[in-house]
């Protein structure tokens, strides 16, 4: 069972969109992960979002002509993708077990996008079984983005995975280092307990 399971027992899709909805109601800016993808590949690529949830990077992402596609575990999140945007493809499957050649038919993904607090929140032991996995998803020349929680203040759960473990899933899975952030608005990461890590397939 992975951390996220453990937190919200599977059926957190209508509270985590309530929630997300209230943010946007009271004027905070909701796609900042969006931007940061449109601002690493151009529009018209093709991006899989990895832990979709409710759908609402991926949502905005198609909004601005990128060609997407949603994985995530969570039946309860993919309801609300699956109703707000019923014309995109939403896939329920594991991260750490899934076959990105039946997402991509051999095509390959420009980007994955893992936004959410996903790595954090996977089954302990998988980190590096997911990394390899999205790994998989891209074409030679792709970038992987995730930004998740280093320490308490920014997760829901104990700290799972520390940048440097991260970094090195990402090693391992055949990935190189291109950049941190602090933030999905693209401010430096000088420390602290949130990053935004970008990773590239190299061309080979």
């Amino acid at each position: 069972m992975s951390r996220w399971e453990e937190l919200t027992g599977g059926t957190s899709g209508e509270d985590y969109a309530a929630r997300f909805a209230a943010l946007a109601d009271s004027g905070k800016d909701m796609h900042g992960e969006a931007g940061l993808c449109a601002a690493l590949v151009p529009a018209g690529a093709r991006v899989l979002d990895a832990g979709c949830g409710t759908g609402r990077v991926m949502i905005r992402l198609a909004e601005l002509g990128y060609d997407c596609v949603g994985v995530d575990r969570d039946a309860s999140m993919l309801a609300v993708a699956r109703r707000q945007a019923p014309e995109l493809p939403w896939i329920q499957a594991d991260l750490a077990t899934f076959d990105p050649a039946e997402l991509h038919d051999g095509a390959g993904f420009d980007l994955v996008v893992a936004a959410g607090n996903i790595f954090p929140l996977l089954a302990a032991g998988t980190e590096a079984a997911v990394a390899s996995r999205l790994a998989g998803a891209l074409r030679p020349g792709g970038l992987m983005v995730a930004g998740f929680g280093l320490d308490a203040a920014h997760l829901p759960v104990p700290p799972g995975i520390t940048l440097p473990e991260y970094d090195a899933c990402c090693a391992a899975a055949g990935l190189t280092f291109a950049d941190r952030f602090a933030t999905w608005d693209g401010r430096p990461y000088e420390g602290g307990g949130y990053a935004v890590s970008v990773h590239r397939l190299p061309r080979g």
